[in-house]
């Protein structure tokens, strides 16, 4: 097997030819699609991974320096899509992963078809008129709390971003996925995303985008994907019915439907509640 297979824990699933590639998020690993990849299998090669440092990635090849930005982990979508001699890939990646996808499209467009951005932000940081969510003071406090106690913040953290108190064992989900992340990463990684700022790299990206947008997320509020939407060239933005930083966990079914609707070979058709680029 290729070691950057190896590396990154890839899995290579489904009866399709169209290639489909899902990239979690901070805290996760490709364990948080489990709830949606089996709608993708009879139709599209699904290719799974975890990025180094995360998951069952080889912690060995974990590097902090090269991790310390966005672009390192881009580095790994890229050396996935070229390990594989992987073309015309769709890309569906989770809050960070939106960037980190659109990072590796600018860099190797040819080789990306769609890309789809759920809970994305190019900027988590209050900016004059920019409002991504945090002010300088909070981006300190949760640093803290990652460097203090990891575990005892991911409890808390939980519940609130998933944002789905009748079913509280899709919390207990998502923490034991953070808690199986190490803190000394975790701390890195919530620095490389909280930090980045990619809202001027929009105008450049080549491949037509969906931002899937709930209706009410704490990480990445509406103003975050309008700003995407308004700033990207064929991008289109759909404001789901879903709650929470975690709508491919809370409302599989309704996450499905959009990205299905976006990756096929038609153009998508405006419904009630959506918003698309001209």
């Amino acid at each position: 097997m290729h070691p950057i297979l190896i590396r990154n824990n890839v899995k290579i699933l489904g009866e399709g030819s169209q290639v489909i590639m899902f990239a979690h998020g901070f805290g996760c690993a490709q364990s948080a699609w489990k709830f949606i990849i089996d709608a993708f299998m009879d139709d599209y090669k699904v290719i799974l991974f975890d990025y180094v440092g995360s998951g069952d990635s080889d912690l060995s090849q974990y590097d902090k320096h090269k991790y310390a930005t966005l672009e390192g982990y881009a580095c790994d979508v890229i050396d996935i899509i070229e390990a594989l001699e992987l073309s015309n890939v769709i890309f569906i990646g989770h809050s960070v992963s939106s960037m980190i996808g659109m990072i590796a499209a600018l860099q190797i467009p040819e080789a990306f078809k769609k890309l789809v951005f759920i809970g994305p932000s190019p900027r988590y940081l209050n900016d004059h008129d920019y409002i991504g969510g945090f002010n300088v003071g909070d981006l300190e406090t949760i640093f803290e709390h990652i460097a203090e106690d990891y575990v005892g913040w991911s409890k808390q953290l939980a519940p609130v971003v998933m944002d789905t108190p009748s079913k509280p064992e899709l919390s207990d989900f998502l923490q034991e996925c953070f808690e199986a992340t190490d803190p000394s990463v975790a701390l890195a990684f919530a620095m490389a995303t909280f930090k980045a700022d990619y809202r001027d790299k929009l105008k450049n990206l080549e491949v037509p985008s969906l931002t899937l947008q709930s209706s009410n997320d704490i990480i990445a509020p509406l103003s975050a994907g309008e700003f995407i939407y308004k700033n990207t060239p064929e991008n289109f933005l759909v404001v789901m019915k879903a709650t929470g930083h975690f709508p491919h966990i809370s409302a599989p079914e309704e996450t499905i439907k959009e990205i299905k609707e976006f990756i096929g070979d038609s153009k998508p058709i405006p419904t009630s509640g959506h918003l698309f680029a001209s």
